[in-house]
């Protein structure tokens, strides 16, 4: 499967982390439990996984005379933790 990532597919993809990691942290981590393989397990399915299809893709590795700085990976990531930290602030104003 080709996932292209695009900066609304990032934007996607943190809008989801921000949803779920409050269900995470309640279930996994928290002051209550240990955290442990479980949370390390969580995020990396519920997290990474979908961050890095989302935001860095899945096709091949740039070669060596195009190396040098992504600027639209740059745009994707501005655009990941943008849409995340929206997300956590609106939630935490609804909660308030």
């Amino acid at each position: 499967m080709n996932i292209t990532p695009t900066p609304l597919t990032a934007a996607l993809a943190g809008i989801g982390t921000a949803l779920a990691w409050p269900f995470v942290w309640s279930r996994f981590g928290g002051a209550g439990t240990d955290g442990g393989v479980a949370l390390i397990v969580a995020a990396l399915l519920v997290f990474a996984l979908p961050a890095h299809a989302f935001v860095i893709g899945f096709g091949p590795a740039q070669r060596g005379s195009e190396r040098g700085l992504d600027r639209a990976l740059l745009k994707r990531i501005g655009a990941w933790l943008a849409a995340a930290a929206a997300t956590a602030l609106l939630l935490a104003a609804i909660r308030s």
